[in-house]
């Protein structure tokens, strides 16, 4: 886009060219969450064949809590 602009050159002499860099690291994380938030797809994950049978969040009661 900005590539033949010579004030785009100079900034990238100053700068190096941080548009780049910035779109790498958000496909690298971008990368990297895939694989979080897809565990399903991973090698040795297996899944639970009923429902209610993986991780639940369950209230705390109020009061003390137990040590």
């Amino acid at each position: 886009m900005f590539q033949d602009s010579p004030i785009y050159d100079r900034l990238i002499a100053e700068c190096g060219d941080v548009p780049t860099q910035v779109r790498r690291e958000a496909e690298r994380v971008s990368r990297e969450l895939e694989l979080v938030m897809r565990p399903a797809q991973s090698p040795g994950y297996d899944r639970p064949h009923s429902p209610g049978t993986g991780w639940q969040r369950t209230a705390m009661l109020p009061g003390p809590r137990p040590q």
